[in-house]
């Protein structure tokens, strides 16, 4: 079965399909846009492959009459060649609505909290029934699931890349303060010797750790401050804020989001910008799903600056 598979090729099925429509040698050679000479050789290796005559000339003088195994082939060859030609198209072309693909999103909780709000509400307005997951970088082999296509796109920053990689930059982002509406030390300007009096609430991604950027650019100048609770998800520092005096330092956009429950001040201390950039694989760059894909984070990164 391997070994007939091996010699059939698509110009043997288009030609079986056009002299099962045309049934007469020099229309159907028309069709395909080849000499007569050439379609009787497909039609003598057709023979062969499927030991049959398949078209019989007609008693008439005009035309060939299809055989009774040729006819009954003829539903399954019209299912073939439609299956060829979606899989041919599927590279090239990609409907967003009416895709059922899933895009996998490496990145830490920090991009994702930033971005996804304005991702998802993209990508599900164009494309409904795609799906997205957002999973955990194994930042070590970034490199190697994105070429495996364990995942599609990483987001992170520079220097988490990996030589090789196409990269494009999504957004720069700078680090405020946050505190409840209402907190009792008022609304006015932090100061530094207030801002390391107050209670911190940090983010530790690894879990666990009570000290951060903040702590090694105070550290820097000589001072401390008093991180009393640590958690690991973004999500939960909203929440923490608004129902406690305690105080964090995060990024803007992300903080932004919360301005009705939360004020934000400028740190009384020089913490450098960061820059988030999006990573995927060469192979992928012309894959239309993919760049689709591409558009809608790039979109969503651009959303995110306007706000």
């Amino acid at each position: 079965m391997n070994h007939l598979l091996a010699e059939f090729d698509v110009g043997l099925l288009l030609t079986f399909d056009a002299l099962l429509k045309d049934k007469n040698v020099t229309h159907a050679a028309a069709r395909l846009n080849i000499t007569q000479s050439a379609l009787s050789a497909r039609l003598t290796r057709l023979r062969q492959l499927l030991g049959d005559p398949l078209f019989i000339p007609s008693t008439s003088g005009r035309g060939m009459v299809a055989s009774p195994h040729a006819l009954a082939l003829q539903p399954e060859l019209a299912r073939l060649l439609e299956q060829l030609s979606d899989f041919i198209g599927t590279a090239k072309v990609f409907d967003p609505a009416t895709s059922k693909r899933v895009f996998r999103i490496a990145a830490t909780d920090n991009p994702v909290s930033i971005l996804a709000p304005d991702l998802i509400p993209l990508i599900k307005s164009e494309a409904p029934e795609v799906r997205i997951a957002f999973t955990s970088p194994d930042k070590a082999r970034i490199s190697e699931a994105l070429e495996q296509g364990e995942i599609d796109v990483f987001i992170g920053v520079a220097e988490d890349g990996a030589p090789g990689l196409m990269a494009r930059k999504l957004f720069q982002e700078r680090f405020v303060t946050a505190q409840r509406r209402g907190h009792p030390r008022g609304t006015g300007p932090l100061i530094l010797d207030e801002f390391c009096a107050l209670d911190h609430l940090l983010i530790s991604t690894s879990g666990g750790h009570f000290a951060g950027m903040v702590d090694h650019a105070l550290a820097e100048i000589g001072r401390e401050r008093r991180v009393s609770v640590s958690v690991q998800s973004y999500a939960l520092a909203p929440l923490i804020l608004g129902s406690t005096d305690l105080i964090c330092t995060l990024p803007r956009r992300f903080l932004a989001r919360f301005d009705q429950v939360l004020d934000l001040v400028e740190a009384p201390i020089e913490l450098a910008p960061f820059e988030m950039n999006l990573f995927w694989h060469s192979r992928m760059s012309a894959d239309a799903a993919h760049a689709w894909l591409r558009k809608q984070v790039l979109r969503s990164a651009g959303r995110g600056q306007a706000s």
